[in-house]
């Protein structure tokens, strides 16, 4: 008997991303390609500690089930730093801890989305978020975006000739992939055409904190007077991916479905992660931490577009993100980066091409590269053998 699995397995396909860090999992390969922080700079030596003081003080309760929920004291902190850094007013009730962010694309996914609903997003857009609703076999729309991100004028033009859209999906602080922040006002009109269609908003916002330079701005969340905006938050950019600790916080009639999916998924996060990330903020500075990554993480940045400047050749664009872990390259409309990414992996140097970032393809002439894993001499060395790949590719075309 042949196995027959079902229709929306035949959508799925691995991510591009995950296959080619096994590809690059090999030491002298200089990769750019996952968004990874900087390992260097996990508080290993604290959590040692938090480990023993949370078992020594709680072994029974962290090595147990507990709450689908999570664990209360971690969702007041997070409620807490939300209505800090994000200008919100929101409380613990609010919350559902997730394992990582991503879990909560892919509830977002079960909640609204039936076979043929449409999903708007910015284009281009996160992949990871792309996979996630892939499972449930929608129909992607992709909002136009300039350098300030989605284009207003563009996203109310589909919304008022198409039906059906079931929800939008933003990263409006330092976009995954390509670093773009959008200005206050543009959140503001945003907010205005979200309230006049009443559309469910997926506002991810991995990379907020890791803003470098500039002034930090008020989330959708923040702005949000009818309860749309589901807003997806994780500590794995700004503390310790490993924890998988992220959360969903969203109104209550939201929520409250969202939760029931987590009851089906896998009952709960895990209890002795939530309890030790708890207790880290608690004895502490997650802020003087998250300090501490900004620096990094400017510094390699400003390296990067450094040497890109001296070592790319002219026709290429890129983009100078505010904050975040992303570059986008736009290479001339004739190259390919997918067939420059196997040249670029003989020289043993890697980033994602860019096509897998547009749900309905077409657009293969970029790519998005990290700056916050490499340290700062292989970011010089990397990018310098990229640079002479391009500088191949380039003249190749012009030859021809």
């Amino acid at each position: 008997m042949a196995i027959k699995f079902a229709k929306r397995m035949e959508d799925l396909k691995a991510s591009e991303i995950r296959e080619l860090l096994k590809l690059t999992e090999k030491p002298e390969v200089i990769s750019f390609a996952g968004g990874l922080p900087a390992p260097e700079l996990f508080p290993v030596e604290e959590m040692k500690e938090i480990s023993k003081i949370v078992l020594d003080e709680s072994g029974t309760q962290a090595l147990q089930y507990s709450t689908t929920e999570g664990f209360p004291p971690l969702r007041e902190q997070i409620a807490k730093r939300m209505n800090s850094k994000n200008k919100t007013n929101v409380t613990k009730d609010d919350i559902l801890i997730t394992n990582g962010s991503q879990q909560g694309l892919d509830f977002a996914g079960k909640a609204f989305l039936d076979e043929g609903d449409i999903v708007l997003c910015e284009s281009p857009s996160y992949i990871g978020a792309i996979n996630a609703f892939k499972a449930y076999r929608p129909k992607f729309i992709e909002v136009p975006t300039d350098k300030n991100g989605m284009i207003m004028e563009e996203l109310e033009k589909i919304l008022e000739t198409t039906e059906n859209i079931k929800m939008i999906y933003v990263i409006p602080d330092f976009q995954n992939p390509t670093g773009r922040t959008w200005p206050l006002e543009r959140r503001k009109k945003f907010m205005e055409i979200i309230n006049k269609y009443e559309i469910p908003v997926i506002e991810d916002n991995p990379y907020g904190e890791l803003r470098f330079e500039g002034e930090s701005l008020p989330s959708l969340k923040s702005m949000d007077k009818k309860g749309l905006v589901i807003f997806l938050g994780t500590f794995s950019k700004i503390f310790c991916p490993g924890y998988r600790i992220g959360w969903t916080c969203a109104s209550q009639k939201i929520l409250s479905k969202f939760i029931f999916i987590k009851q089906g998924a896998d009952l709960q996060a895990s209890t002795i992660s939530q309890r030790e990330v708890s207790k880290f903020i608690d004895l502490y500075d997650l802020d003087k931490h998250v300090e501490k990554l900004k620096e990094v993480y400017e510094r390699r940045r400003d390296l990067m577009l450094e040497t890109m400047k001296t070592e790319f050749p002219e026709g290429i664009e890129y983009t100078h993100p505010e904050g975040g872990l992303f570059t986008w390259v736009e290479l001339p409309s004739h190259l390919d980066s997918r067939v420059i990414m196997q040249d670029c992996l003989k020289n043993d140097v890697a980033y994602v091409p860019g096509g897998s970032f547009f749900p309905n393809g077409g657009k293969e002439n970029c790519f998005r590269l990290n700056y916050s894993n490499m340290p700062d001499n292989r970011i010089i060395e990397g990018i310098k053998r990229l640079g002479e790949v391009l500088k191949q590719h380039m003249i190749v075309k012009e030859n021809i």
